[in-house]
């Protein structure tokens, strides 16, 4: 009796180890980052010029999660940033640059056909973690498939929904660009040191007070 149960769960065993793969395939890993657009990359179709999409990434999880652009084509396609780490609910809109080859056979923007894939990766990291492409590498049995996106190229001389988003987004992306380059407001005291706080005023009215002490004592001498 007990070596037909044994048999049993034996049995049972195997046809759930057989089955782990087939659900893994099933029910795929959980997305850290949402995409907009999700899917595909929107390209103005300017032939012989270099063109600009871009993509938001926002940070879904509770964690804080590199990403990592990839491409099949790193000689004319690039991504700024090609990377980066966000905290949990922070987003950015990221600027991909694309070469647009002529077309061959007179074909039309709308025919006009790219082998050049998108990829965009992931992977969960500590908080004051420092981004280098490399941790990727190391832990590659941790990385996750966020999305392989497909070109989709537009008529700039035709108005469309898409190409109106692609301009905000192209929009945003530079303003951020361009505050990052913008020196830091001053906002107060300058800090110089841990728990050391250098208020100009008070300086200033110690070294006034300091004169008027000194000339009274000079006054008082003569």
């Amino acid at each position: 009796m007990a070596a037909a149960n044994h048999r049993k769960r034996q049995q049972s065993d195997g046809k759930l180890s057989w089955l782990c793969p087939f659900t893994k395939s099933i029910f795929p890993a959980k997305r850290r980052l949402r995409l907009d657009p999700s899917n595909n990359l929107y390209f103005p179709y300017e032939p012989g010029k270099q063109a600009k999409s871009a993509i938001k990434i926002k940070n879904t999880s509770k964690s804080f999660v590199a990403f990592k652009f990839q491409t099949t084509a790193p000689k004319s396609c690039y991504m700024r940033p090609p990377g980066g780490i966000l905290v949990p609910g922070e987003s950015l809109i990221a600027t991909v640059f694309k070469f647009i080859e002529q077309p061959e056979n007179n074909e039309k923007p709308i025919d006009q056909k790219t082998k050049v894939k998108f990829k965009i990766i992931s992977l969960k990291v500590k908080e004051g973690t420092d981004y280098v492409p490399e941790l990727f590498d190391e832990q590659k049995d941790k990385v996750s498939i966020e999305r392989t996106l497909k070109v989709v190229f537009l008529d700039p001389e035709r108005p469309a929904p898409a190409l109106d988003k692609l301009k905000r987004q192209l929009a945003q992306a530079e303003a951020a660009t361009e505050a990052e380059k913008k020196p830091p407001v001053d906002t107060g005291p300058k800090v110089v040191g841990e728990g050391l706080i250098v208020d100009e005023w008070k300086e200033r009215r110690e070294r006034y007070l300091a004169r008027q002490q000194v000339e009274a004592v000079d006054s008082v001498k003569q």
